[in-house]
């Protein structure tokens, strides 16, 4: 980065962390995205149950004795990944803010230390 002021490199270097941050972010909303929707099905199929259900709890299957309480487990567990979706969406947006005003900043700078 020779001929590169060091506010610019520093500049570039917050630039690939908010990328590297936004990446992990992005990811992890996927993620739970991805876990909500299972758990969804899981609810709906729980709801159309008739007769006995049965948990994983590891390699193992246990028959549920309470299929309210299993409902409200589930739905529980809906909530906490809405939570965690938009609390990661939010991050996201704040993330993607930083790295597009870096990224302008950063090209405007480019730009003028090209046209000197």
């Amino acid at each position: 980065m020779n001929g590169i002021s060091p506010q610019l490199q520093n500049q570039i270097a917050q630039y690939q962390q908010t990328q590297q941050q936004l990446q992990a972010a992005t990811t992890q909303r996927v993620q739970m995205e991805s876990q909500k929707r299972e758990m969804e099905r899981t609810f709906e199929e729980l709801a159309k149950a008739k007769g006995d259900v049965y948990r994983s709890a590891g390699s193992l299957l246990i028959k549920v004795e309470d299929k309210d309480q299993l409902k409200s487990e589930i739905e529980e567990s809906l909530e906490t990944l809405g939570i965690r979706v938009k609390s990661l969406e939010k991050q996201e947006k704040s993330l993607r803010e930083k790295y597009d005003s870096l990224q302008e900043t950063i090209n405007k700078a480019v730009g003028q230390a090209g046209a000197e």
